[in-house]
């Protein structure tokens, strides 16, 4: 019988066929897929004709259909919904893939045929997507160890081999992790919980079996618990289970998978001729190198570290009031964070909350897209690889643009946090493709679902990362959508968090779950009142992530990773009730693969641009400035990494931003 994974797919909008597939078809999909890659690839290297732009770099743009294809489908499916025999195929396969991709990154004869190319590159009339592309491909395989030769040579394939063996290791230790732990409530520690909290709990303990509410590790069940829960004993559990992800000892603890990978990726970095890690990674980046990233997180660390200290002061005195002695912790903040908000700003997150339905936000950022790009969403019936996800045809003018789909619950198979994905990115070369676009989601399930505003501004968030691949209108997919500068690919996506903040969007769909009255004015006033409330603990806890990991790769390995992040920690001065953001056993960002490292600051300066590119709509009239909104989809969303990221941003904005909207976005500014 014919593999699904590799036939032609006759399905709507050439979907994934997810009902024919099993797990047993990706073994051997991949297997057959990787040495068909590979002859291809052989075929352009053998080339007997001389090198030229099309029988070199567009003949290498024509192989790997098959590969793509099955790659597609299964990270973006084991992530979302893994499994025993999908974390093993993992396991299989993760090493087999990047000795795979070493195999074509040190194949000489073909990287010959690209420098020739490269070489004469003045000379050839390139369009300026061609131009781009051959100067990434050639960039592309330079910084893979194409030039190395002998020992070396055999040493970049060993090192690449071995970090992905230990990416998948740390992903799936920290998944079981998650997925292993929980608290069942009794009815006494379940008291003071809000209805909203104790439906979520409920539908998590249904999940596991469990009749009654439970807390688990998943950030939508864990946070709230923290800033409702009453019971302070009960939250120091919680929250020392939440932090010790990675770190509990036995088989599933990453702090020597964390120590290994540092020491491969300094050795990676000098066999090409860094200094170190930093270094090589930051090259290619908009801030270029490590002095810039430290300068710009030290320009927000210091303001935001005065504003969370003066905060603990207050918070310490509200816990010495409830009659506790000693110091302010880490398990406290939230609660007491969460009180005075409400006594501040007259803000109680169980009365905001019903005010955010999943299902209505979901159809603001679809409103937000329609009136700032003209795109219609219209639902889809057609089989996915979960019953929760759910799909949408995206057309613009009758044309049909995307398929979208949204998978928005937690459940203990999916990995944490929130992403945007790609089961086919947008190109018109060698054939024209329309993308197939995810948002992966962990929000607590209800009847209705309800969010809380940091839920709300993560839909946006990543439905802004959609924007990028499905607006995404250039030749070639390797700079397609997304395919930009680290510190460039969260702009679209930090920028679309702000029409959430409009009020105009929340006072249409910002209904009750239950009366479907709109959100009254005076409380909407006080959410946007409050939207930098207890910004010194959010940014102190990321900007101290971000210094971590930049210092990781700064210099030597280091042999104790947790020695040394203690040593910055220490250094900087970190106040005792704040930890950092993601501390080092279950930073996946920087350690399940090395797409963040030595750039989880990149958060930050993309803020730096949102807040000023934000500003742009607002100096034109308007959130929804036609204009505005039109240079934004020409210059950003669908120029994909065509160019530099400087040059797009300049050609939108007319400059370069410096920090100072983002302190003031922040509510930072002196």
């Amino acid at each position: 019988m014919t593999n699904p994974l590799l036939s032609d797919w006759t399905t709507p909008f050439g979907l994934p066929p997810f009902a024919e597939i099993t797990d047993d078809d990706f073994g051997p999909a991949f297997d057959a897929a990787m040495v068909e890659d590979l002859a291809e690839v052989e075929a352009v290297a053998n080339n007997p004709e001389p090198p030229t732009f099309e029988n070199t770099i567009h003949g290498l743009m024509r192989t790997g259909e098959a590969l793509d294809q099955v790659a597609g489908v299964f990270f973006n499916i084991a992530g979302s919904d893994s499994n025993p025999a999908r974390e093993a195929l993992m396991r299989d396969f993760s090493p087999k893939l990047a000795a795979h991709s070493a195999a074509i990154y040190s194949n000489r004869t073909l990287f010959n045929r690209i420098r020739t190319v490269w070489k004469a590159r003045d000379d050839l009339d390139l369009t300026p997507e061609q131009a781009r592309v051959l100067d990434l491909t050639h960039r592309n395989f330079i910084r893979a160890g194409a030039a190395l030769e002998g020992d070396d040579a055999e040493r970049m394939k060993e090192i690449k081999g071995r970090l992905a063996v230990l990416g998948t290791t740390f992903t799936q230790n920290l998944l079981a992790d998650e997925r292993d732990w929980f608290r069942e409530l009794t009815e006494a520690e379940a008291e003071g919980l809000p209805g909203f909290l104790m439906n979520a709990a409920l539908a998590a303990g249904k999940e596991r079996g469990v009749e009654g509410p439970v807390i688990t590790l998943s950030r939508s069940l864990v946070v709230p618990f923290l800033q409702f829960s009453p019971n302070r004993a009960l939250r120091k559990e919680a929250y020392e289970a939440w932090v010790a992800r990675g770190e509990n000892g036995g088989e599933t603890d990453n702090r020597a998978a964390a120590a290994e990978i540092l020491k491969l990726r300094e050795e990676r970095a000098r066999l090409l001729g860094y200094v170190d890690f930093a270094s090589y990674k930051l090259e290619t980046e908009m801030a270029k190198t490590p002095e810039r990233v430290r300068d710009l997180l030290m320009d927000v660390w210091e303001p935001a570290k005065a504003r969370a200290e003066a905060d603990a002061k207050v918070l310490a005195e509200m816990l010495h009031a409830d009659g506790h002695n000693g110091a302010l912790e880490a398990w406290d903040w939230r609660y007491y964070a969460e009180k005075r908000r409400k006594a501040e700003h007259d803000l109680d997150e169980t009365a905001l909350k019903p005010y955010l339905q999943l299902d209505r936000m979901i159809e603001a950022s679809f409103a937000c897209a329609n009136r700032l790009f003209g795109l219609e969403f219209a639902p889809l019936d057609v089989p996915l690889y979960h019953p929760d996800a759910r799909a949408w045809e995206v057309t613009r003018n009758g044309e049909h643009v995307a398929v979208f789909i949204g998978d928005y619950f937690a459940r203990s198979s999916k990995r944490s946090g929130a992403w945007c994905s790609a089961f086919r990115s947008q190109r018109k070369f060698p054939d024209v493709k329309r993308p197939i676009v995810v948002n992966v989601c962990n929000f607590a399930k209800g009847d209705p679902a309800l969010l809380s505003y940091d839920d709300a501004r993560t839909l946006f968030h990543e439905f802004g990362h959609a924007l990028h691949q499905m607006l995404s209108d250039v030749t070639y997919d390797m700079i397609s959508g997304t395919s930009v500068a680290r510190d460039f690919v969260e702009l679209p996506s930090q920028l679309y968090e702000h029409w959430l903040e409009v009020p105009e969007v929340l006072a249409e769909f910002a209904t009750h779950a239950e009366t479907g009255e709109p959100m009254p004015q005076e409380m909407l006033e006080k959410v946007i009142a409050a939207a930098t409330f207890d910004m010194g603990f959010q940014t102190v806890e990321y900007v101290a992530s971000a210094l971590v990991d930049l210092e990781f790769h700064l210099g030597d390995a280091p042999a104790d990773p947790m020695a040394k992040q203690a040593e910055v920690l220490a250094a900087l001065g970190m106040p005792h009730a704040i930890r950092m953001r993601h501390a080092t056993p279950h930073f996946a960002h920087v350690f399940a693969g090395d797409g963040y490292s030595s750039g989880y600051y990149s958060y930050m300066w993309s803020e730096v641009m949102d807040a000023d590119a934000f500003e742009a709509f607002e100096e034109a009239g308007g959130a929804f400035d036609p204009e505005t909104a039109e240079k934004l989809e020409r210059f950003i969303l669908s120029a994909g990494g065509s160019e530099e990221a400087e040059a797009l941003y300049t050609k939108f904005r007319g400059r370069l931003p410096g920090v100072e909207a983002l302190l003031k976005g922040r509510g930072l500014a002196a």
